[in-house]
């Protein structure tokens, strides 16, 4: 059903001032002067039920095929036969579901403005030794820009002087920070955490990649087709059928208030009121497991997904790297080099830093007090523990400290992160690092299949060999990485075009313009921001395991609803046979439609349990 353009409040109105002017009218008719109660009754049918009709009529010049045609239509006949009752009941039932669906529904998705709003205005430009601010748009290619510590990357671009570790995962989706020294490029939207960098501009910023992310946002917001509700798809053969017994009441009997009471009681209460009833209790019951469905939409269209596409960092993985393994060399211990390495790094900020403590901690190793400690950001970290001097850091880091440097180099046998760890001038040992799997992911994806999901896809900004692996690791036969947000998208889109309904599930900025591309969009909140503003559906708890929770939920909300439509419908089509038959006058007719009602709301309650 569609819902008006108009603001929630009016409709919310127009259901309350409908049952004010029914309690009125019918408290003066049972005492007081029956035709002043028929007058206000009907001056009240004037005033809610005209904006009805005008708002169908409007819909219906402009293509729109919904479950309120039939109700327009009782209205109208009920100002042209003078039944105010019967027309006022219609009324109530029409625009009391659209007040519950739009109550449903929330708030609409900010994505594309939370994006704009994001986005750097400002940039640092160096000319001859000195730095002026400019707006982003000033920026020419070829500029040498100069971004500091906490500062977003403005455009693309080449670093030409400095060091520093830059975020990127919002972009790329990569969790490790890249060093960024000289001949390194970055992107726009990227995090400088800490150092001043130079970079010399190779795109405007209306060019570079995070302006192409708004773009792509926009693009997919725009070109997505309208949503066939539920509703409207059994109002597509319901509205001819109730109009065909119309006709044939009306040319056997010529009463025009036989077509009135088949067209209240054929009124779609069922698809107009059963359905918000049912996806509100879905979406409550969705809640409960902390899992915001954002609006009544995308719960009706997660119960026919056939598809899904993950993204890997973040989604199906944790999103941080940790330490994986502790290699020992040169007859020191493992425990020992762990402690000692998280000693020197527990004053470090460095995401990898933070990783060796809370390893260290979750092994139950003390961490002693350091002394002395110097660190060069993005290479490594020295200090005395103990009387004895601890560097962590790559092994370029530790070969420029000790050029003597004693001991066996113990390299990991894959190509993994890694940080190398000295001892009083000896290689001791190798910390690695990866970033873990979810413990719920290979059982989610199983999940998912016995729901009916034919495809499942993995894509990634990360390295193709690392996607695969993960992909392997938790069930998934199709991956492909190195991609960046253009990319995705494309791949969500072919999906689509192939017939698929595709659930799209990611966490960073740069899954937001595919989010948008799918049919259903749902957020890891771990990042929140744009990226939940994107979807259709946000997971609060961060737990892979309620992607396939929120599909089942919903399938079995749609299930409750169909239950409801067809019981409802039914009973309104045999109650239509008898209003030709001229056996129910109009204003029954309204009084058993809600009766119906009751009915199909009581089952449609279910959902929420």
């Amino acid at each position: 059903m569609a819902m008006p353009d108009s603001p929630r409040r009016l409709w919310l109105v127009i259901p309350t001032l409908t049952l004010l002017i029914l309690a009125v009218g019918g408290g003066i008719a049972l005492f007081g002067d029956p035709a002043t109660a028929h007058r206000i009754l009907f001056a009240g049918l004037l005033v809610t039920g005209v904006p009805l009709i005008v708002r169908t009529a409007v819909g219906a010049v402009r293509g729109r095929f919904a479950a309120d045609i039939v109700a327009a239509l009782a209205v109208a006949t009920a100002i042209a036969l003078q039944q105010p009752i019967a027309g006022l009941v219609v009324v109530l039932m029409q625009t009391g579901g659209e007040a519950l669906e739009r109550y449903a529904e929330g708030r609409a998705s900010r994505a594309l403005r939370m994006l704009e709003d994001a986005a750097p205005r400002i940039a640092h430009r160096v000319r001859d030794g000195h730095t002026e601010d400019v707006t982003v748009d000033a920026v020419a290619v070829g500029d040498e820009l100069l971004v500091r510590p906490g500062e977003t990357v403005p455009c693309d671009g080449v670093v030409v002087d400095g060091h520093s570790h830059v975020d990127t995962s919002t972009i790329t989706g990569e969790p490790v920070p890249l060093s960024a020294v000289a001949g390194v490029e970055l992107l726009s939207g990227s995090f400088n955490q800490e150092g001043a960098i130079h970079i010399r501009a190779t795109a405007r910023a209306g060019e570079s990649q995070y302006a192409r992310i708004v773009e792509m946002v926009r693009t997919a917001q725009a070109s997505k087709a309208p949503l066939q509700r539920l509703a409207d798809r059994y109002a597509v053969w319901f509205t001819p059928l109730t109009l065909a017994v119309c006709v044939i009441a009306y040319l056997l009997t010529q009463d025009a208030t036989r077509i009135l009471s088949v067209l209240v009681v054929a009124t779609p209460c069922p698809l107009i009121i059963a359905t918000p009833v049912a996806i509100i209790g879905g979406i409550n019951r969705a809640a409960r497991s902390r899992i915001i469905v954002r609006h009544g939409g995308a719960l009706e269209q997660l119960a026919g997904v056939t598809a899904a596409v993950f993204d890997k960092t973040g989604t199906l993985t944790i999103g941080r790297p940790e330490v994986s393994d502790v290699v020992a060399v040169d007859g020191t211990d493992r425990e020992s080099v762990l402690a000692l390495a998280a000693a020197v790094e527990e004053r470090s900020g460095h995401l990898l830093a933070r990783s060796v403590v809370a390893a260290a901690r979750a092994r139950g190793l003390p961490i002693a007090g350091a002394e002395g400690i110097v660190e060069t950001p993005g290479r490594g970290v020295v200090g005395r523990v103990g009387g004895r001097e601890v560097a962590v850091g790559s092994r370029a880091y530790l070969q420029h400290r000790y050029p003597v440097l004693r001991g066996e180099w113990k390299l990991p046998p894959n190509p993994v992160l890694s940080a190398h760890v000295a001892i009083d001038g000896v290689h001791s040992g190798v910390i690695e690092f990866a970033d873990r799997v979810r413990t719920a992911a290979r059982e989610t994806i199983a999940h998912l299949r016995r729901e009916g999901i034919r495809r499942v896809i993995l894509l990634s900004g990360d390295d193709t060999p690392t996607t695969r692996a993960v992909a392997t690791a938790v069930g998934i036969d199709e991956a492909r990485g190195d991609l960046l947000p253009q990319d995705k998208v494309a791949a969500v889109t072919e999906l689509r075009r192939s017939g698929a309904q595709v659930v799209m599930v990611g966490d960073g900025t740069n899954d937001a313009p595919a989010l948008t591309a799918a049919t259903v969009g749902i957020a890891m909140a771990r990042h929140g921001g744009v990226t939940a503003e994107a979807a259709d559906a946000v997971l609060l708890s961060d737990d892979i395991a309620d992607v396939a929770r929120a599909i089942h939920i919903s399938k079995r909300t749609m299930r409750i609803a169909r239950q409801s439509i067809v019981a409802g419908l039914g009973a309104s089509a045999v109650a239509m046979v008898f209003a030709a038959l001229g056996m129910i006058p109009p204003t029954m007719g309204a009084l058993l439609q809600e009766g119906i009602d009751v009915a199909v709301i009581l089952n449609a309650l279910r959902a929420s349990r």
